[in-house]
């Protein structure tokens, strides 16, 4: 596989898993006990903690893109496999 397809796949690897991670720890102003800010909603999350996501974010999908691509090189699950997990291995494939 070349670098700009691996460097694709593991952005689609990172954006998946950032969007995984984001609602973890999120908590309101009215959960932590503070006051809402003019304009705030009140669903708005008090302390984001974006650093701390991306940098688990990124942690987390190398792990992922990591296993994705030892499956691609080593074949450990085939693409028959897969299959055979959803289809009847009997009858054709769509």
């Amino acid at each position: 596989m070349k670098w700009y397809s691996l460097l694709a796949l593991y952005l689609l690897f990172w954006t998946f898993t950032f969007f995984l991670v984001l609602p973890w720890g999120v908590k309101t102003s009215a959960e932590a006990g503070e006051p809402l800010v003019p304009g705030q909603a009140p669903s708005a999350p008090h302390a984001p903690m974006l650093k701390r996501k991306v940098v688990v974010t990124t942690l987390l999908s190398a792990v992922f893109f990591l296993l994705f691509w030892a499956n691609w090189e080593l074949g450990w699950i085939t693409r028959e496999q897969f299959f055979a997990l959803f289809f009847d291995p009997a009858k054709p494939r769509p």
